[in-house]
């Protein structure tokens, strides 16, 4: 067997998920005439405490919308240097909105109030306006690292103090939830907007939800539209993130729980120099200096074990909902 750990999102979905969405109702979403569209967008909204919701094919798309409603051209966006909108989204930030980075250096890519605050620019025209400040939960760089409600509550009250608008890239925000044991709707009351993805852990074929106020929707639903992407008959993929938020949020501490048992076992390998704390779903690993990460990779591959390279001396390991405790057992035996 083929041992599948590269990411989360190489989930297929499954019978249940399958059936929902081959008996789903369908529309044309560009007329908002997609009944389970609108299901999906009203479900995520509430969920999290929002006015409204736009359902759209990436966790890039939502973040490079949200980004593009809240900046105008040559404003600044504050965000970790490991932030997925700057490393992973194809530069969008300068090509969509034509704004500039501020990239702080957090905690594994968690930021602390105190170090917003020291680079919020002046009102000088020799500076670009601090418009936008993005936090990433899980951070994917960081090695799944998530933040604890306080932190946010904090950069929240000096968001709101400097009138600066606070998004969330939440790709794998439940995973992050369903550790801490906050509420969803806490985050609605800190988050002026939020990406939520439903392809990684929560196992969706395709898709994210925007999340905000019913104005910043209707922007939002604009600017998507612009980028190209008007969805048709989009209910059958929104059928599956209603299953998925329905039934595959509780099972993330099993992605956890193996994801945990992969870093102490590669830890124990002697071309390994240390393993990233394992918090949720993501194991990154340093190996020595000697190996480069693309040679591991390519060794593993010869096991059957799929990884990828984050770096030249990184390996990044994801667990999901594809991955069991069979997969982990014959993982160890290849490994050890």
């Amino acid at each position: 067997m083929t041992i599948e750990l590269r990411s989360d999102t190489f989930t297929k979905p499954t019978p249940a998920m399958l059936e929902a969405m081959f008996t789903a109702e369908v529309g044309d979403d560009v007329f908002e005439d997609d009944p389970t569209v609108i299901a999906l967008e009203q479900k995520a909204a509430n969920m999290f405490g929002y006015e409204a919701a736009l359902f759209c094919t990436s966790g890039t798309m939502t973040n490079q919308i949200a980004i593009n409603v809240h900046v105008k051209q040559g404003d600044e966006v504050i965000c970790d240097a490991l932030s997925h909108i700057y490393l992973y989204e194809g530069g969008g930030i300068a090509a969509n909105s034509l704004a500039s980075v501020n990239l702080l250096e957090g905690d594994r890519g968690r930021l602390k109030a105190w170090q917003i605050k020291e680079v919020i620019q002046p009102d000088n025209i020799h500076h670009p306006i601090s418009a936008l400040v993005s936090l990433e939960n899980t951070v994917n760089k960081g090695g799944g690292a998530y933040y604890q409600l306080t932190d946010i509550q904090e950069i929240k009250q000096l968001c709101v103090a400097n009138n600066i608008p606070l998004h969330l890239d939440g790709a794998r925000i439940f995973n992050a939830l369903v550790e801490t044991e906050e509420s969803p709707l806490e985050y609605g009351k800190v988050f002026d907007s939020m990406s939520v993805c439903l392809s990684k852990g929560l196992g969706t074929p395709i898709g994210s939800v925007l999340l905000g106020t019913k104005a910043f929707i209707k922007k939002a639903k604009r600017v998507r539209k612009r980028l190209g992407g008007g969805w048709r008959q989009a209910g059958y993929l929104a059928a599956a993130g209603i299953y998925a938020l329905d039934h595959n949020i509780n099972r993330l501490k099993e992605d956890h729980a193996r994801a945990s048992i992969i870093g102490e076992t590669m830890a124990k390998l002697p071309e390994v120099e240390n393993v990233l704390p394992v918090d949720t779903n993501i194991v990154i690993l340093n190996l020595n200096h000697k190996i480069l990460a693309a040679d591991y990779v390519q060794q593993l591959n010869a096991k059957g074990i799929r990884a990828t390279t984050f770096g030249k001396h990184q390996v990044r390991f994801v667990t999901h909902l594809d991955f069991t405790d069979d997969h982990l057992t014959e993982f160890q035996k290849r490994i050890l």
